[in-house]
């Protein structure tokens, strides 16, 4: 599938920019994997993937207990999309394929 792979990721946050490693697999409709920052590491959950959209969430605890909604399209060997940081809104996304 076009998205699996690893993937180095960058957020713009209200705190910064933020970076993320990023691990997708495709298996059909659903996206697994695994995202890691700042030395936390989480597996992804409900994650969708129909063509080069992309869809998954994760729960962190640093620096504050929060489920993080991303939504995306892959592009080759670049991402982009929106994380949903709950009643803090939507935010940017980019990375690429590393």
């Amino acid at each position: 599938m076009a998205v699996d792979g690893n993937w180095k990721i960058t957020m713009s946050t209200p705190m910064g920019e933020r970076q993320a490693d990023l691990t997708l697999k495709a298996d059909g409709t659903t996206l697994t994997g695994t995202q890691s920052a700042d030395g936390d590491a989480g597996e992804i959950f409900d994650g969708t993937v129909n063509g080069d959209d992309v869809a998954w969430k994760l729960s962190i605890t640093n620096p504050m207990p929060l489920t993080l909604a991303y939504t995306g399209k892959v592009s080759g060997d670049s991402i982009s999309g929106e994380m949903g940081i709950g009643p803090m809104g939507s935010f940017p996304f980019t990375g690429t394929r590393a």
